[in-house]
């Protein structure tokens, strides 16, 4: 993770004011099994004919951009804060 502190204070659309703020890294969720692209791959893939859509080898990326969620104290609503590489 990033050398971040732990809480700051910044500014909260809904409360409309400068309140402290919960800094944690976002991560990407569990993903759904039942989510349509899913059901279409997974019945896409059944059967015989090996793999049917093409699977991306040529990343040009070496690292992901790094998101901070941050959380308002006072109403809980998060903010998501994407910082450099």
């Amino acid at each position: 993770m990033v050398n971040m502190p732990k809480s700051k204070k910044g500014f909260c659309k809904k409360c409309k004011k400068h309140t402290p703020h919960k800094i944690t890294q976002y991560k990407k969720g569990k993903e759904s099994v039942f989510s349509q692209g899913r059901r279409r791959y997974d019945a896409k893939q059944k059967g015989f004919g090996g793999q049917k859509k093409p699977i991306f080898r040529k990343k040009a990326k070496t690292t992901k951009k790094i998101v901070l969620k941050l959380e308002c104290n006072t109403c809980k609503r998060k903010n998501l804060y994407p910082i450099k590489r």
